[in-house]
């Protein structure tokens, strides 16, 4: 039997994770600062807002550089939404373009692995 687990329950995990990814890649590149979980937390649910929102019209906008560059300019794209966010948020700071892109690459990659992780963990067994 698979367990359930609840929508809310799961945003709620996923958003956890992020926020500790987020802290991670904070404390891998030392242009990016949080000043700690709570704002990791907020900072998250930004992130994540805006990677909801803003960041599939920009994919969309810029979709013939995208092509021409063969898919590297999604890099500049995570880049700048993630200074963007690091500009806005007191207590989550992106000291530069090239900083938000190493963020975005390694948030990504940390993000991944968390969810992966947990994912594991709550998968059933079979016994």
């Amino acid at each position: 039997m698979k367990p359930h687990i609840s929508l809310q329950l799961e945003l709620l995990l996923i958003w956890l994770l992020n926020a500790l990814a987020l802290v991670a890649v904070a404390n891998f590149v030392p242009g990016i600062h949080v000043d700690g979980f709570g704002a990791a937390l907020i900072a998250a649910f930004f992130l994540g807002l805006v990677n909801t929102l803003i960041r599939p019209l920009l994919l969309l906008l810029t979709l013939p550089v995208t092509l021409i560059t063969l898919g590297l300019f999604i890099f500049v794209i995570n880049g700048l939404l993630f200074w963007a966010v690091g500009s806005v948020l007191r207590g989550f700071v992106v000291d530069s373009f090239w900083h938000g892109v190493l963020g975005a690459v390694l948030y990504s990659i940390f993000s991944w692995a968390l969810s992966a992780a947990a994912a594991q963990l709550m998968r059933p067994t079979n016994k």
